[in-house]
């Protein structure tokens, strides 16, 4: 099978709300390799009533671009997404509603990222609580920090844990940062020390 320059084959990602990052890239490059990009990021002119012969040759061609370019963007996007570029007039106009999608979903990451944030920081070992149920809590919550951009280290994690850990085991905690540097520790690390005692 023969393709031309413009026609490739490849699997095609489809926006799912979560991979903004990644699919832009890669429909940008499909986007230009269709030589269809700048259609979408600047437009084209509106065809005017006393147009010229070239002006509605070139309305024409623009238009067919269009139309080529919001195929490929109805191709690429899931259901929910569909549902909101179904009416967009334009390539250009359906590639800013997901633009203003994203920047929706990173507005509700910062909000639900001062809620765990929150959490964090009032979370406290109970008396009733194991050693691995407290650690595991702890990074189930700091890897849902992560997701929503958060930049932790294992370091920041480990004396975060020390912290809040009941008061019997203080003479651990003491005991544990005399005889460990915790900067070349690892979770699990500490986690098993701490079971251990």
């Amino acid at each position: 099978m023969s393709h031309s320059s413009t026609n490739f084959s490849t699997n095609l990602h489809v926006l799912d709300g979560k991979n903004w990052n990644r699919w832009s890239i890669q429909m940008k490059a499909i986007l230009g390799f269709q030589e269809i990009a700048e259609i979408v990021e600047e437009g084209f002119p509106e065809l005017i009533t006393e147009a010229t012969e070239q002006q509605r040759l070139s309305y024409k061609e623009n238009k067919r671009r269009d139309c080529k370019a919001m195929c490929l963007l109805h191709q690429c996007v899931d259901g929910a997404h569909f549902e909101k570029i179904a009416a967009a007039k334009s390539s250009q106009e359906a590639w800013r509603i997901l633009e203003n999608c994203k920047k929706g979903v990173d507005q509700l990451k910062k909000v639900r990222l001062q809620t765990m944030r929150r959490q964090y920081e009032i979370m406290q070992m109970e008396q009733s609580e194991k050693v691995a149920q407290f650690c595991n809590r702890i990074i189930s919550h700091t890897n849902a920090m992560k997701a929503c951009g958060e930049v932790m280290t294992d370091q920041t994690i480990m004396e975060k844990t020390l912290r809040t850990l009941i008061p019997s085991f203080d003479h651990i905690v003491v005991a544990i940062e005399e005889s460990k540097r915790l900067e070349y520790l690892r979770i699990e690390e500490l986690q098993g020390s701490l079971e251990a005692h």
